[in-house]
């Protein structure tokens, strides 16, 4: 067991001092206990390390707001007891920090396995739309329906006791913690970056998971030059769970057979097997030349980078992706101009500056769009601070605010226009 500092994490050991360490990364909403049922056999072969999420399982509450945040905390966690190399399997959320480790410290992961991953977990705007769910209405309705995106209807219904554990430890998670997470997940996205994954790794996936199933388990094989796909009939999400048994085995066999060598330390080489070459389709077609169109338009011939790239990222991000993509796909020659200006000028030169958090920067614009009237303006500028931290009391406040300097009938109109994107945003889905 453990103390946690804000740049560690909250871990346990199990198995003999002196075997290979083998880390067990958790789900979003669960704790180390997951992997209770893999312990018994894997401990006769490694030394099992588990740690569990902040917020989660009792751990302290120190938000972590990226994947590659999460990642650092756990080598911290790691450096701090003497480990620097070990394999490493993770479920969902704890199968992203795997791949984080591996591109970004290949030299510490003997060999991986990605449990019910995926490159990008669903979308953004899934992800932060929990998150207001969250905020508004606490962590009891993703609770409840957490049985259904983790087992299988039949395995829910025959293990009650089970699938009360699991809405039990999704309901004592920290909120806070959770919503980091939720932030985490929805900034994910190594699809570019697959190929650099260079440690031996398994792909296990549930047959009936509907939250990251053999899809883009397969993806991860396609992009991972040395991936190997298992897919575990009768298992959904929190396959390690539902099929402990079939799990462990696959777990055994991948990291008994698949256990890169270190860095020779004098060299400072390793020896690596040959990956397997895996088919190619088709040729991609020759590209024309276009860097002579490319060097004509770089910004940084004025001297400062151009605000368009923070620009459409942060729009997102306020936004979601459905608005945004819709905004461009209606688009046209007359209106292009319009959207570029917007991105560039609003979005990256203004709400990209440091000087306001996006939660105040939302407070002033909803007070902005009250005085002047722009009811369909504040309907999505209404989503966008839920998603940027507000909570629907707070936006009750401002608008109570803007009705003392803008006036009552303005005020009147806005608060008919929160009021039901609030109700549609904050409403959890049954």
């Amino acid at each position: 067991m453990s103390d946690t500092s804000t740049n560690t994490l909250q871990y346990r050991f199990d198995g003999p001092e002196d075997a290979p360490v083998l880390v067990l990364g958790p789900s979003l909403g669960t704790t180390w206990h997951m992997w209770d049922r893999q312990v018994p056999e894997l401990m006769k072969h490694w030394r099992i390390f588990r740690f569990d999420l902040p917020g989660h399982g009792g751990a302290p509450a120190y938000p972590a707001g990226s994947v590659n945040d999460l990642a650092d905390r756990l080598l911290g966690t790691l450096d701090g007891l003497g480990v620097q190399r070990f394999g490493y399997a993770g479920c969902a959320l704890g199968g992203a920090v795997g791949t984080e480790l591996a591109l970004r410290h290949p030299e510490r992961v003997a060999s991986l396995a990605l449990i019910a991953a995926s490159p990008r977990f669903g979308t953004a705007d899934e992800f932060r739309q929990r998150g207001v769910i969250v905020r508004t209405n606490g962590l009891d309705p993703i609770a409840r329906t957490s049985p259904e995106r983790w087992f299988t209807t039949g395995f829910a219904a025959a293990q009650p006791a089970i699938t009360e554990w699991a809405v039990q430890m999704v309901r004592t998670t920290d909120p806070g913690c959770y919503i980091a997470a939720c932030e985490a997940l929805a900034s994910f996205d190594v699809r570019p970056e697959l190929g650099r994954v260079g440690v031996p790794t398994l792909v296990l996936v549930g047959s009936d998971d509907q939250v990251t199933g053999p899809a883009e388990a397969r993806t991860l094989v396609a992009g991972i030059p040395d991936a190997r796909l298992a897919v575990v009939p009768g298992a959904s999400h929190l396959v390690p769970v539902e099929q402990p048994a079939a799990v462990t085995d696959l777990l055994v066999r991948h990291f008994t057979s698949a256990w890169q060598p270190a860095f020779d330390t004098i060299t400072g080489h390793m020896a690596i097997a040959a990956s397997p070459v895996k088919p190619v389709l088709a040729a991609a077609p020759p590209i024309a030349p276009v860097a002579e169109i490319a060097a004509a338009e770089q910004p940084e011939a004025l001297g400062r980078p151009d605000p368009y790239d923070a620009g459409i990222k942060v729009r997102r991000e306020v936004l979601g992706d459905a608005h945004v993509d819709r905004a461009f796909a209606q688009a046209d020659e007359f209106s292009g101009d319009f959207q570029e200006f917007v991105t560039r000028y609003a979005w990256g030169e203004v709400w990209d500056r440091p000087g306001l958090d996006r939660r105040s920067r939302s407070c002033v614009t909803l007070t902005a769009l009250v005085a002047g009237g722009h009811l369909e303006e504040l309907a999505f500028h209404t989503r966008a601070a839920l998603r940027n931290g507000l909570t629907p009391a707070e936006i009750k406040e401002v608008l109570l605010h803007a009705a003392v300097y803008c006036g009552v009938p303005a005020a009147n109109s806005a608060f008919k226009v929160a009021q039901q994107v609030i109700r549609e945003e904050t409403t959890p889905q049954e």
